[in-house]
């Protein structure tokens, strides 16, 4: 896949997962009504590395006057935060969009360790999956969205007491495996940091590095 494809790919699996609208289609990519209080709308460029045109983002950035209004961009912070005026925020954590081919998961790459409960259930078009301690305090979640050949894995979380533990591999593994049954052939998440050293050992890749940006309100000027 092309990285304009795997971000089309990203926008469709991520309305279905976080029940957004339907994506619209601008000249320079997309643009998404959340409907959160605090995250109405997000524009997202539908390009990535060195395809991102400053010209695009700059247009983009300057249209926007809502507060709270987020600005996606498949590149790096370093060579986007210069296109950005002091209206908008910036997310100093980086982000990574990743992809992986789905391939068939074992029954035994899916064994629950022992002190741990398993739940995976699918409503409105989204699978998701969370693990509990043996007295039902969470654990670890996950989500994830198939649309047709691709599927977005969302709301990957672990609880910094059970880390470390192959929990979050396993809900990985749990979430791919339950796509590739229902006809999707390829992953497709929005990853942090610190989920990428996840990601990368269970075989994910980066195709771009992702900015986030968000318009700030009138109490942040």
């Amino acid at each position: 896949m092309s990285g304009n494809e795997v971000v089309r790919a990203w926008i469709d699996g991520w309305v279905v997962s976080r029940g957004a609208a339907p994506p619209l289609m601008e000249p320079w990519g997309f643009t998404v009504d959340v409907g959160h209080i605090k995250h109405p709308t997000r524009h997202v460029l539908g390009s990535t590395g060195t395809d991102v045109q400053e010209v695009d983002v700059r247009k983009v950035a300057a249209a926007v006057t809502g507060a709270d209004v987020w600005l996606k961009v498949f590149d790096s912070p370093a060579r986007v935060a210069p296109w950005l005026g002091p209206e908008w925020w910036l997310d100093p954590e980086p982000g990574y969009l990743m992809t992986v081919p789905l391939a068939p998961v074992t029954p035994d790459r899916l064994s629950v360790p022992d002190d741990y409960r398993q739940r995976t259930w699918a409503r409105g078009g989204v699978i998701r999956t969370m693990i509990s301690s043996a007295d039902g305090t969470w654990v670890a979640r996950g989500q994830i969205a198939p649309t047709g050949r691709t599927a977005v894995a969302d709301q990957i979380e672990t609880s910094p007491q059970h880390r470390r533990k192959g929990l979050g591999s396993l809900v990985m593994r749990t979430l791919t495996a339950a796509a590739f049954d229902q006809g999707a052939e390829i992953g497709v998440l929005a990853g942090t940091p610190e989920g990428r050293a996840l990601y990368e050992s269970l075989g994910w890749r980066v195709v771009a590095d992702l900015t986030s940006a968000r318009r700030k309100g009138p109490e942040e000027a």
